[in-house]
């Protein structure tokens, strides 16, 4: 069948855990895609600013994607849609403000700030953004401030037996993007891994991204292939009919996944992306 567009989640899907770049591998794969006349590129949680670094600084692999959850997306290097949560997210500042150990961040450009919550609950369910993270200089909050918040992530950390912070379980970050979901108007939650929450607007997610690329390319989603791992590519796993999960998806998008591969550790995407610019079929019921 003709495939027309490939779109490959990032963290443990092309990339491994603890891991600063993908493979040169996919590099290539990502490379051979679009040769072979398939627009190729990703679906990611992350911010467009956040991405290249990831494919040691070849933009080529990103000119076509689905970035912060389809808050940004491009094709080709131009800019389809960009989004502005500024107006929306006070009340999440107030959700979050009556639940112990939660917090917000919002992005300018990309840099975290600390828009609400405590840097200690921060680091407990996301290191590696409160390593870089903008805050007051009494270590507090920064607030929301009048600017354009096109990226915002909630987190929840919880407090163990022995007093040390954790993110949150599946299940209580859950409960809270589901609590957000009734509560705060415009906007839409989702969680891609314990004690950390995606925010976008209402509608906005990875599908309604794949949906635009795919209008835009004069294309069918029978055309599109999506690969993922985790909460936040369900929307696209349901939109798309050939969605494929890695080895080590979490069982919702496991189950949710038409097709199935081997783990992220194993180049498992790239292998697959080759025999698709080879115009060979590598799924199997």
């Amino acid at each position: 069948m003709g495939v027309r567009l490939i779109l490959s989640d990032i963290d443990r899907t092309i990339l491994p855990w603890g891991d600063k770049r993908v493979s040169e591998r996919t590099v290539r794969a990502f490379h051979l895609a679009q040769e072979a006349g398939i627009a190729c590129g990703v679906a990611s949680g992350r911010g467009v600013e956040w991405i290249p670094p990831f494919f040691a600084g070849d933009e080529v692999c990103i000119r076509t994607c689905v970035a912060t959850n389809g808050n940004q997306v491009f094709l080709d290097g131009r800019k389809l849609r960009q989004a502005d949560m500024s107006a929306l997210l006070a009340p999440v500042v107030d959700v979050v403000r009556g639940c112990a150990h939660a917090g917000l961040l919002r992005f300018e450009g990309s840099t975290p700030v600390l828009a609400e919550g405590c840097i200690e609950d921060l680091t407990a369910s996301y290191p590696a953004y409160a390593a870089v993270c903008e805050r007051a200089g009494d270590g507090g909050a920064l607030g929301l401030l009048d600017r354009l918040v096109g990226k915002a992530n909630v987190f929840l950390a919880c407090e163990g037996k022995d007093g040390a912070l954790a993110p949150a379980p599946l299940e209580d970050t859950s409960a809270l993007a589901e609590r957000l979901g009734r509560e705060v108007p415009g906007l839409d939650f989702d969680v891609p891994q314990p004690g950390f929450l995606n925010v976008m607007p209402a509608g906005w997610n990875k599908a309604s991204g794949v949906e635009l690329l795919a209008r835009e390319l004069g294309i069918g989603l029978d055309e599109v292939v999506v690969f993922g791992d985790a909460g936040n590519d369900l929307s696209m796993f349901e939109l798309v009919e050939n969605s494929v999960a890695v080895a080590n998806a979490t069982p919702e998008a496991a189950r949710a996944a038409r097709w199935h591969i081997g783990p992220c550790e194993e180049d498992s995407v790239a292998d697959a992306i080759e025999a698709l610019a080879r115009e060979e079929w590598p799924f199997n019921e």
